[in-house]
Parts: structure tokens; C-alpha cells; sequence
């Protein structure tokens, strides 16, 4: 949509909401990653500028929008779920216009799913047509019909579109969007596109801006961060432009997700290394223990390769926190290639990891595979993995005791009295405390730890 036509649709939208007799309301739902958090902030930014107010609650909204997520089987099932459950609002309250919207909205054929099972759908829109949404929610409020976009590819990034935050000592920023990694199980390049990066003068911006209006902590966004500045015009990758935000004045921290092992260079360690402000953790997906699996999933890069990432990263800062993603059951692993898993857990001692049993996403290569692979041995070892990673954390964070860890408090703790929050190391911290700690940055020196926390008191 040309930028005309986008601001005169907006312009047109806030008619209609001006003139009603009682404020518009809107709440957006969005499911998944950072990344879609963030393009949920910007829809949110969109209906704000249109005239609507933002709401949680949906029984009071006028505009529902779903942001859904399609990395996982579990995630679709939801997002059906609750646009079934939207059915009844709907006869109750048939003026009330609901959308869906995200990577789920970008695949044809839940797109034929939502018209033909789902009536109650006014709106659908991919994750290229986001500018198409002042026309898209004109049309469904003024000719009352379901409406449908889910424009293929387009390479551009709409950068004036002002986000409504959910959080104001938080924010993520998208740094790019899209892959080209094409992992055999991942729908992402499918749905999202190849990769396009900001300009970096765009991301400084965004950043300075956050900071001034009191943000504490800033995470990049993108699907291999790594990849950063291939394809712009002025010579830049990620390492370079974690260094230009660290040199940004005010008192905040900055982290970032998720980056690929294949491209995390000793430059890139040495970076996080020398930054103050960039935290000392690194989300560093691993997937599989097994080179066979490895290469079946098409992630171009052996465990040997993966471990001499950790080593470098470790013998440069020996407390370095480091998570992961693991697949448990990828098909026709066996059980030899789970003990590699395994094995790398051991050898590595992450701190956290987040684990999932294999999802099979139609339209992925993974999913045209014969799996003779049991769902019975997967949820075996799914159950024998955690385990394994609760045993390693509980011995693992004893190092931080006696240690002084920078905390930024986020929530109430498990106990009552308790407050919670996360350390550089994105570690969990309950330290005493009440609400007035929340979006408070924090010395707090560790006396204790289990398998999912540390326990500590404020300096």
C-alpha cells in the first residue's frame, strides 16, 4: 500500500471511531516469540493512532486481533481454541470485529481453514501485509464482510509505525526479520521471508529513544541476529552495531535473540565481552547432540563446531551464562543420537534450556519424512532430558553464591514477601522485597540457589 493510501485508510478508521458515542476499545493478543511481541506492540501502535484505546480485557474490546505463532503444533491448537471460544462474543456482540493475524495468517491453507470453519473472523492479514491493516479494518467495519490479505514476500520495512509498548523498563526492538537458514522442521523462512535488516542509523534511533523515556533493558530482535547487515549498502554486521548501542549514554542493558552457532565468530564472543552494557549470556540453540541429526536438520554445523564456540566463550569469561534450544525426537533419531544430546548438556552445563519434542510443521522438508521414531521414546526422553537439566542447574548455580549479581526486577516472587527478577546472566533472583523494586535495577549478593533461581539480598 502506497503511504498515501495508508494514512488516508488510518484517517478514515478514526473517523468512525470519533464518532461514536463511547471510546473505541482494542486488544491485541499476540502468542510466540520477542518478535512477535513486538509486531504486536506496532499493531497495538496502529489502532492507537486510529482511534482506539488499548485493552487486556476482551470482553470490552471492539477490535480483537490474535498475533499467532506457527513454530509449533501446540500453538496453532490454541489460537483455534480461542477463536473458538470468540464465537459466543461474537453472537453476543455481533458489531465486534475480531482478526487474526501473524505467521499462523501467512500460510493458505489456515487460511482456508479460518473461512471455512471459523465465520466469526472478520480480519485476515499475513506478516507482509501489516500497512494493509487501516484498509483491511476499514473495509470489515464498513462493509461488514470478512476480509483477506496474505501478500506474498516484500523485501521492505515499514519504519514509521510507533509501537504501544506493554512495558515501560522492557522493549524489543527487531534488529531484522526473516531467515535464510531453511532448517528442515522450521516453517520461520516460509512465513516470515528471507533476511532483511534495518538500517542501523533507524535501530540507534529507536534505542535512544526507548532509553530516554526510562527503558532499562533493550533486547534485539531478529531470527539469527548473526546475520545482521548482509545486504545493506554500508559495511556493518552485529558485532559492530552492538558496539554503537553500548555507546549510547544512560543506564540500561542490552540483550539480543537469537543468534545461529554456525556464525557466532570468537569476534562476536569478543564483542559481548568487551561491551559494558550487552549482558553477559548468550542464547546459543543447539538442537541436537548428534552430527546426524544435525545435518539432517540442515543447521551446517557439528557438534565439534558448536564446542569450540562454548570453549572460546567460556575461557574469555569463565562464569559466561549460556542457554539453549534443544528438539527431542527429530524423525528417526534414536536413542544413541538422544545420548548425544545428552552428552552436550553435560559437557556444557547450560544454565537453562528450552526443550521441546519435535512438531511437525506441514510445508518444512522434516514434515515429508517417514518418521520411525516412537511418540513413546520421544516422551521418554523429553522426560529423562529434563532431568538431566535439573541436575546440572542445581550444581551448576552454586557458583553465583557469595557473587554480586545486577538484577532487574520484574514481578512477585514464588513466597510471599518475595520479589523476582532477572540477572545479566539471565539468571532468575528472589531477593525480599515489595512492588515499588519492579523495573528497578539492583545489586543483590547471592546466599543461596536451587535447580530454577538464586536467592539473594539487595546491597
Amino acid at each position: 500500500m502506497a503511504e498515501n493510501e495508508y494514512g488516508r485508510y488510518t484517517a478514515l478508521v478514526r473517523e468512525l471511531t470519533e464518532k461514536r458515542d463511547t471510546p473505541s476499545l482494542a486488544c491485541v493478543h499476540s502468542y510466540g516469540c520477542q518478535q512477535n511481541v513486538s509486531d504486536g506492540e506496532k499493531i497495538a501502535g496502529m489502532l492507537s493512532v486510529m482511534g482506539y484505546g488499548i485493552t487486556n480485557d476482551i470482553n470490552n474490546a471492539d477490535v480483537i486481533i490474535l498475533n499467532t505463532c506457527a513454530v509449533r503444533e501446540n500453538a496453532e491448537l490454541k489460537v483455534f481454541g480461542n477463536i473458538g471460544d470468540l464465537k459466543h462474543l461474537k453472537e453476543e456482540k455481533p458489531d465486534i470485529i475480531i482478526g487474526l493475524c501473524g505467521c499462523m495468517a501467512q500460510q493458505e491453507h489456515i487460511v482456508e481453514k479460518i473461512k471455512r470453519s471459523y465465520k466469526q473472523v472478520d480480519i485476515v492479514f499475513g506478516t507482509f501485509a501489516f500497512k494493509e491493516f487501516p484498509k483491511l479494518l476499514y473495509t470489515a467495519l464498513t462493509e461488514r464482510k470478512t476480509v483477506c490479505d496474505i501478500t506474498e514476500y516484500k523485501a521492505d520495512i515499514p519504519e514509521d509505525i510507533s509501537a504501544v509498548r506493554g512495558c515501560k523498563y522492557k522493549a524489543g526492538v527487531p534488529v531484522m526479520y526473516g531467515c535464510n537458514n531453511f532448517c528442515t522442521y522450521c516453517i520461520v523462512p516460509y512465513v516470515r521471508g528471507r533476511e532483511r535488516s534495518r538500517r542501523p542509523e533507524n535501530i540507534i534511533a529507536e534505542v535512544k529513544a526507548l532509553v530516554n523515556d526510562g527503558c532499562k533493558e533493550i533486547m534485539l530482535l531478529g531470527q539469527n541476529v548473526n546475520s545482521y547487515g548482509r545486504g545493506l549498502d554500508e559495511d556493518i554486521d552485529f558485532s559492530e552495531l552492538l558496539r554503537r548501542i553500548n555507546h549510547i549514554d544512560g543506564d540500561f542493558r542490552i540483550r539480543f535473540m537469537s543468534p545461529h552457532p554456525k556464525d557466532a565468530t570468537p569476534e562476536f564472543i569478543d564483542t559481548i565481552k568487551e561491551c559494558d552494557k550487552v549482558c553477559k549470556h548468550l542464547h546459543l540453540p543447539l538442537q541436537s547432540g548428534s552430527d546426524t541429526v544435525l545435518k539432517a536438520m540442515n543447521r551446517r554445523y557439528t557438534v565439534a563446531d558448536y564446542m569450540k564456540t562454548v570453549d572460546y566463550a567460556r575461557s574469555v569469561m569463565p562464569d559466561f551464562s549460556i542457554t539453549t534450544d534443544i528438539i527431542v525426537g527429530f524423525p528417526n533419531e534414536t536413542y544413541e543420537d538422544f545420548l548425544g544430546t545428552i552428552d552436550v548438556m553435560k559437557r556444557v552445563r547450560y544454565d537453562n534450556i528450552y526443550s521441546f519434542i519435535y512438531s511437525k510443521r506441514s510445508g518444512t522438508k522434516a514434515a515429508e519424512i517417514v518418521d520411525n521414531t516412537s511418540e513413546e521414546d520421544k516422551g521418554k526422553w523429553f522426560r529423562q532430558l529434563l532431568e538431566v537439566q535439573r541436575e546440572i542447574s542445581t550444581e551448576y548455580y552454586k557458583r553465583f553464591i557469595g557473587k554480586t549479581m545486577r538484577v532487574l526486577f520484574d514481578g512477585k516472587g514464588r513466597r510471599d514477601g518475595m520479589m523476582t527478577g532477572k540477572s545479566d546472566e539471565f539468571i532468575i533472583v528472589e531477593a525480599k522485597g515489595d512492588e515499588s523494586l519492579i523495573g528497578q535495577i539492583k545489586d543483590v549478593r547471592i546466599t543461596d540457589s536451587y535447580n530454577w533461581a538464586v536467592h539473594g539480598e539487595i546491597i
